[in-house]
């Protein structure tokens, strides 16, 4: 088809409007971003059937998807069976040693942010000359590759180099005020610790798991710890922090986010290169089999998650991606368990990308990367604040070597809060009150060890680059988009954020998503089978006859997975996670287009 006119547009959506009904918990956050990206609802209507979103007009032909829960027949029909199904429930419950669901829709908002992606990329594939596409996304599949890591460390070749047991932060002070730790130097960590006079074999103990929560979603640290900051008030622990080089963060509650929250969209563009002449970008669409973004260029500069997985989803959708890597490559290619001698989970973010090895040290090298960046589509980067313009290498350098490159950087903050601590998932949700949020009423806000917001930030990255690459498609002019684990936390939590707003209690009753027992497992109701399933004593039946009472009862459940190393052989899964060259478990495209 031919595509659209380079226009003068501000936001990539404008011009555009759209349809979607569906199962709120989706097709809210759909909504929401769709209006914040420029479109004009059309009409909006709530129901359990799976959600159908179609966006039309600015001289696109209509892009279509469809969101639902899982496959027919999987027995997976609401956020409790899917978070149930997917290992999610094990994940997070790790740090209680039980598996436990999150009170938080997150399955139901990581889909929300995969449907706005496939339409996007829809969009901007007809844009470089493909035809309209149909996008179907499932929850199951959003979950699972939130779980993706977890997944391939459990089918690695070897075990854990932490251990799987229950316990972890948040710390308590003197006057019962719950607060998050953070450093990344083991240093620090001592030092804190001998600051408050803490047993020097509890420190030493402590740093590996604490060190490795990031990865194994929990901390088994000696209970030593725990008690030291019992025993001071808070002012002691903050110098202590001060001194250091760690930093402390109180765990704020929801209401108190609610208050400061500014209602910024989770991630801003910025159109670049003023005064440069219009004219679309030069690279046609590739094959329609290779995705919407074949033939289109990702230079990834990221560490960890959130970077990697945007360009991970990139490179799903079509795109080739070039990593950045410093001299003797990514530090995390050998973090532990490995496949092949490669690490399972650096796999699960990043296999199939192609890497160069840059150190942005050396100016030689930064006029290499420039180089690099002026044959791009994309420069994705998660550099610590004020690196970039550092080194030269920030959008207003760039734009002059490439006058339409979309320049993404994925932060912490976004610089949208005076008083942030350090950016790191565990930070963020304490300071949001993701803590309170992913935890029913009547338990103690915990923020999650399961890194929620470094991949939910992950989805919203590759969010805000599809969002750049059309409006760079429909002006012909480069843009600067701009992401956050802050704006992750703000869509994560916007439910209880807006109960807040109407007076009601922002968290979930008591014993919101709690797995039943069974004799030989757990099961998880759906939702709307919770308070009828809880009435019937299963500790004595094995899964199969407990699922098999509730049914009886009109009640709809299924089984916990708990062993993550299962889903190979889950027949609710049945096909869908494959073992990569290496042999790690790798989990299937959130998307399918058709």
């Amino acid at each position: 088809m031919a595509s659209p006119a380079t226009t003068q547009t501000v936001r990539p959506l404008d011009a555009l409007r759209f349809g979607t009904s569906g199962p709120p918990q989706i097709t809210d956050v759909v909504t929401a971003h769709l209006r914040l990206l420029g479109a004009r609802a059309d009409g909006l209507a709530d129901d359990d059937r799976s959600g159908r979103v179609t966006l039309s007009g600015g001289g696109f032909e209509p892009g279509r998807a469809t969101a639902r829960w899982a496959n027919p027949g999987s027995g997976l029909v609401d956020e409790a069976t899917v978070q149930a199904a997917t290992g999610m429930m094990a994940v997070h419950g790790r740090r209680d040693g039980a598996p436990r669901g999150l009170a938080a829709d997150y399955a139901a908002t990581a889909t929300a942010v995969l449907t706005v992606q496939g339409l996007l990329a829809g969009l901007v594939g007809q844009a470089r000359g493909a035809e309209p596409t149909h996008v179907t996304v499932g929850a199951d599949r959003a979950a699972l590759l939130a779980v993706s890591q977890y997944l391939a460390a459990a089918g690695a070749d070897e075990g854990e180099a932490a251990e799987l047991a229950p316990g972890g932060p948040p710390f308590t002070s003197a006057e019962g005020v719950l607060f998050e730790l953070e450093t990344l130097d083991p240093g620090a960590w001592a030092a804190f610790w001998m600051a408050l006079e803490a047993p020097a074999d509890a420190i030493r103990a402590g740093w590996r798991p604490f060190q490795f929560r990031y990865a194994t979603a929990c901390a088994p640290i000696p209970r030593a710890l725990h008690t030291v900051t019992r025993s001071h008030p808070l002012p002691r622990i903050r110098r202590a922090a001060l001194a250091s080089g760690a930093e402390v963060c109180v765990l704020r509650t929801l209401a108190e986010r609610a208050l400061e929250a500014d209602g910024a969209a989770p991630w801003s563009l910025r159109p670049l290169a003023d005064g440069l002449p219009s004219g679309n970008p030069r690279r046609q669409a590739g094959p329609a089999a290779r995705g919407p973004l074949a033939g289109l260029t990702v230079l990834e500069a990221g560490r960890r998650i959130q970077a990697p997985l945007a360009a991970h989803l990139l490179g799903l959708l079509g795109a080739e991606v070039i990593r950045i890597e410093p001299p003797g490559g990514d530090p995390l290619r050998g973090m532990p368990p490995a496949c092949s001698g490669i690490s399972a989970r650096w796999l699960a973010l990043n296999r199939g990308k192609k890497a160069v090895e840059i150190d942005i040290k050396s100016e030689t090298d930064r006029r290499r990367l420039r180089e690099m960046a002026a044959d791009a589509d994309v420069f994705l980067h998660n550099w610590a604040p004020g690196k970039a313009a550092e080194l030269g290498l920030d959008a207003e350098d760039l734009a002059p070597v490439n006058p339409t490159l979309v320049y993404a950087y994925t932060s912490g903050w976004a610089d949208r809060l005076q008083d942030a601590p350090m950016g790191t998932d565990f930070m963020v949700q304490a300071r949001t009150g993701v803590g309170e949020a992913v935890r029913p009423e009547g338990e103690p806000p915990a923020p999650s060890l399961m890194t929620l917001l470094d991949v939910l930030g992950g989805l919203h990255g590759g969010e805000a680059v599809l969002a750049g690459l059309l409006l760079r498609e429909r002006t012909g002019r480069g843009v600067r988009v701009d992401s956050s684990l802050l704006g992750a936390a703000d869509t994560l939590t916007g439910p209880a954020l807006r109960r807040v707003a109407r007076g009601e209690s922002p968290r979930r009753p008591a014993g919101f998503r709690h797995p039943l027992p069974t004799a030989d497992g757990w099961i998880a109701p759906a939702d709307r089978s919770a308070v009828g399933a809880a009435a019937h004593d299963l500790r004595d039946l094995s899964t199969a006859d407990a699922l098999a009472r509730l049914a009886a009862h009109g009640l709809t459940a299924t089984a916990v997975t708990t062993d993550l190393a299962d889903l190979h052989h889950d027949p609710r899964f049945a096909g869908s996670i494959s073992r990569d060259a290496h042999g790690a478990p790798a989990v299937p495209d959130p998307w399918s287009f058709a």
